[in-house]
C-alpha cells in the first residue's frame, strides 16, 4: 500500500485490534491497512461512537463545556494572528467548538457525518452544522479558515479530503489542524500501546513533518504552531482505559480508583503528544 502523502511504499509495523499499522518508507507517515467499505463513516461514527465509550465517548454531550472552552481558546489564538472571518469546521459533531469560535467573532458552518449530532447543533446551539462527510460536502462559498480539530487522523481518503478542504479555502486563507503527535516522546515511549492507535476509528497518525508535507501538496505552508491547552473528563479517561486494558484485575483496580472522584471531574490534559499547526494558502 503506497503512502497518500509522498507516494512511497510502506511496511507493516504491528497489529492493533486485528488491523495492521503501516509506516511509509519515505515520509514515515503511519496509516491503517484498511480498505474502508462504502458505509465506513456511517458505521464508525454512529451514535455509539458518541455515547457508548470504547474508542469513542462515553457521553459526548456531557463534555459540552470542555469543548466550548476549547473553541474559545482557539478563537482567541486565531484573533491574535488574523481578523475573524468565515470558518468551515470539519467534524463539527454537536457544534460546541464551532460555537466557541463564534463567541470570539468568527462566523460559519460545520460539517459532521453523524446526523444526530448535526441536528443537536441546530436545535440546542443555533449553529449550522450540515450532516455528511467532507468529501461529499457541496458549497459555492469559500472560507477564510477551515478548521480540522482532531479530525485529520479519521480521514480514510486523505487526498480526497484535503483536496476538498483546499477547494473551499479562499486564496490566502488558512487551515487550522490539531492532531496527535506520533513522533512525540510519549508516543514513542508507549510504542504500539500508545492510546491513539485505535483503528478503525483513527486511521492515520501524523508527526509535524509528514503533516506539513501533506498540507504542502495543496499549497499550504505553516505560519504558526504549538501545543493546545485543554482539559479532559475523568469519565472519558476511565472509558478509554477500560477499552484498552485487557486484564480484569487491572480494570477492577482502575474502576475503584476513578470511583473516588465525583462524576464529570475534569483535569488538565498533559499535552506532550498533541500539536496544532496553522497553515496559510500561498496561492
Amino acid at each position: 500500500m503506497d503512502c497518500q502523502i509522498c507516494g512511497s511504499g510502506s511496511v507493516r509495523l504491528f497489529q492493533k485490534y486485528q488491523y495492521w499499522i503501516r509506516e511509509c518508507t519515505g515520509c514515515k507517515h503511519r496509516f491503517c491497512e484498511l480498505e474502508p467499505a462504502h458505509d465506513h463513516v456511517d458505521t464508525v461514527y454512529s451514535d455509539a461512537y458518541f455515547f457508548e465509550g470504547g474508542d469513542g465517548y462515553p457521553d459526548y454531550l456531557g463534555e459540552a463545556n470542555l469543548l466550548l472552552a476549547h473553541g474559545v481558546r482557539y478563537g482567541r489564538l486565531l484573533n491574535q494572528l488574523m481578523k475573524p472571518g468565515r470558518v468551515l469546521d470539519i467534524g463539527a459533531a454537536a457544534g460546541f467548538i464551532l460555537k466557541g469560535l463564534q463567541s470570539t467573532g468568527w462566523q460559519g458552518i460545520g460539517v459532521e457525518p453523524n446526523a444526530r449530532m448535526a441536528a443537536y447543533a441546530a436545535e440546542h446551539l443555533d449553529v449550522d452544522v450540515r450532516a455528511g462527510s467532507l468529501e461529499m460536502f457541496e458549497t459555492n462559498e469559500t472560507f477564510d479558515l477551515v478548521s480540522m480539530i482532531q479530525v485529520i487522523g479519521h480521514f480514510y481518503d486523505l487526498e480526497s479530503a484535503l483536496a476538498k478542504a483546499a477547494s473551499v479555502t479562499r486564496a490566502g486563507g488558512y487551515w487550522l489542524i490539531e492532531s496527535w503527535n506520533k513522533d512525540s516522546l510519549v508516543a514513542r515511549g508507549f510504542g504500539q500501546n500508545w492510546h491513539e492507535y485505535s483503528p478503525p476509528s483513527v486511521l492515520r497518525w501524523f508527526g509535524p513533518s509528514d503533516l506539513n508535507r501533506a498540507a504542502a501538496k495543496f499549497g499550504f505552508t505553516p505560519v504558526a504552531h504549538g501545543r493546545p491547552s485543554k482539559r479532559i473528563n475523568l469519565d472519558h479517561i476511565e472509558s478509554l482505559l477500560s477499552y484498552k486494558l485487557s486484564h480484569p484485575v487491572m480494570k477492577k483496580m482502575m474502576s475503584a480508583a476513578f470511583g473516588l472522584f465525583p462524576k464529570h471531574t475534569t483535569v488538565p490534559y498533559p499535552n506532550f503528544d498533541l500539536f496544532w499547526v496553522l497553515y496559510r494558502n500561498s496561492a
